[in-house]
């Protein structure tokens, strides 16, 4: 081997070496559970609405805990709080990216309003729920079918909603293309991205102004040895083409992490019937906050076509 060939592979492996850092890197900032320093922790004044959602919620006599065991055998959690007349109705609140379950109790107080039971889960690898790695929706469709099957075997009379904020927009949009029971009814949607490598990308260059190439597959393949999915496999519009259900789709027309442009992607993918519900100067999960009256209005509305 002369020279200019050792120097060539040398030249290779300290990229190849630098790509496999970079990737693992990556891989922990954006899958792996923890705090990230991207998100906004800044405290903001509580609105009534949040308010009394947060005290109904906290009388613990309200609620209990259930759980399952995922395919991939990780222990579940979720906190279930029954109608107070049962109606045969229930909901299952799906909250975003480094949430938990507490995080939707102005949600889940909109349903209990209005008759519904609700499921609120801590997704795999947030709140009380086991796991290492965030699947982005990807792997926790499948949990959410679980969910749904616990629910049919409670009370195989229950009609079913799906609704999900963020991540858990595109969870809930990622279950729709899952064979599903006849209970599960409509599916509402609120600012869900269209794929995870399209959400990564943005991210990537809006916070370090770097191309996705080739960062992103690397990290992708990363993602495949250590958590067992390519971010190609976790796409929003491929699932949302199988879907025939009755879906609502919410975005704020001032979302800086998932782009307002992401809302036209999802609703022309789906093909089961569809509303569309902008909300102008709402930033990302801003919607129900931004307009409270008019957002319970709306899924009231919606809900109101398609579930007894």
């Amino acid at each position: 081997m002369n020279k200019k060939t050792k120097i060539i592979l040398g030249i290779i492996f300290i990229i190849l070496v630098a790509l496999a850092f970079a990737g693992n890197y990556f891989y922990s900032y954006a899958v792996v559970p923890s705090k990230k320093d991207f998100l906004s922790n800044g405290a903001t004044k509580k609105s009534p609405e949040l308010i009394a959602a947060e005290s109904w919620f906290n009388d613990k006599n309200n609620r209990t805990t259930w759980q399952l065991t995922s395919e991939d055998d990780l222990k579940l959690s979720a906190y279930y709080l029954p109608a107070k007349k049962d109606r045969h109705k229930t909901v299952i609140v799906a909250h975003g990216y480094m949430g938990q379950a507490t995080d939707m109790t102005q949600y889940a107080k909109i349903y209990h309003d209005l008759g519904y039971n609700v499921l609120m889960p801590d997704a795999r690898g947030h709140g009380k729920s086991e796991g290492d790695y965030i699947g982005f929706g990807w792997h926790e469709r499948k949990d959410y079918v679980q969910w749904i099957k616990r629910i049919v075997k409670q009370d195989s009379k229950s009609e079913i909603v799906l609704h999900g904020v963020s991540m858990g927009a595109a969870t809930v949009m990622m279950t729709s293309g899952e064979q599903l029971p006849n209970n599960v009814k409509a599916i509402i949607e609120d600012c869900g991205y269209s794929s995870v490598n399209g959400e990564l990308t943005y991210q990537l260059k809006q916070l370090f102004n770097l191309p996705a190439f080739p960062l992103i597959p690397v990290t992708s393949l990363v993602t495949k040895i250590r958590a067992g999915y390519f971010f190609g496999e976790a796409d929003t519009v491929k699932q949302l083409k199988k879907n025939q259900l009755p879906m609502l789709f919410i975005h704020g027309d001032k979302d800086d992490f998932v782009p307002y442009s992401m809302l036209d992607d999802v609703y022309a993918a789906t093909k089961g019937p569809k509303e569309k519900y902008t909300v102008h100067g709402a930033g990302h999960a801003e919607s129900l906050s931004k307009d409270p009256t008019t957002y319970q209005k709306k899924v009231t509305e919606f809900l109101a076509k398609y579930v007894n």
